[in-house]
């Protein structure tokens, strides 16, 4: 009777670690795999509130050993492959085992990029918003800086900074040209187009001189806990 049951302990076993491993592997940050010597860096900022750790593949090659979590980025890291597709999965295999995210871009060497994973996977609108980050540095005396609209279902946006209209009418998925500020601390706050009301402040922002940065925005607007609308910003050099 002993022999027969060891086998499908066993099989329990194994059939348990192949659920759990992913779970366990959702933790943290977390390394990534080997890198080329293309001088490529990659980011990717989870801003979907409802998927769930998430992996980045590069030509069907898995590029982080741990997933990445809402709602912070994961700074600039190098791949190990640099040909498409460029590819979101969930880190749960119950959630979804087809990518969630496909985009056939070719990435140039010594670029910078970002990838923003925003929507929702309750309603099926998971959405990419993939961005080139580098940039011709700004002239002597400025910095330079851009604005990436991640809130889903957002109406358009103004982008106020230290007072003065910065951006205007940016709607989801809309990514600004970048444009030239002077260096100093900043108050930027965002308000609905037509309206008066901010729904975010974010106060105390140093643009340094001869630095490049994206501001984005998350969340929706009156939104609380995991959907509630935030604002963050990326140095991009």
């Amino acid at each position: 009777m002993t022999a027969k049951i060891k086998p499908i302990f066993f099989v329990f076993l194994f059939c348990t670690g192949v659920i759990i491993v992913p779970f366990i592997a959702s933790c943290g940050k977390g390394a990534n795999v080997a890198p080329t010597t293309s001088g490529i860096q990659f980011q990717v900022v989870n801003v979907s509130p409802d998927l769930q750790p998430i992996y980045l593949y590069v030509g069907l090659v898995k590029q982080n050993l741990t997933a990445y979590s809402y709602s912070y980025p994961s700074g600039y890291f190098s791949l190990s492959r640099v040909d498409p597709p460029i590819q979101i999965k969930s880190f749960n295999p119950l959630i979804a085992v087809d990518p969630l995210i496909t985009i056939n871009a070719e990435l140039k060497r010594n670029y910078k990029y970002t990838l923003f994973v925003s929507g929702f996977r309750a309603d099926n609108s998971v959405a990419g918003i993939f961005v080139t980050d580098t940039a011709a540095p700004p002239t002597a005396g400025r910095g330079k800086l851009r604005f990436v609209n991640a809130s889903p279902d957002s109406n358009s946006f103004d982008v106020f900074a230290n007072g003065t209209l910065a951006f205007q009418k940016q709607r989801y998925k809309s990514v600004t040209s970048f444009i030239q500020v002077p260096p100093g601390n900043y108050d930027f706050k965002i308000i609905p187009n037509g309206q008066t009301s901010v729904i975010s402040d974010f106060p105390n922002v140093t643009i340094a001189d001869g630095k490049v940065y994206t501001l984005y925005c998350r969340g929706l607007a009156g939104g609380a806990d995991s959907v509630k609308f935030g604002t963050g910003i990326i140095n991009n050099r």
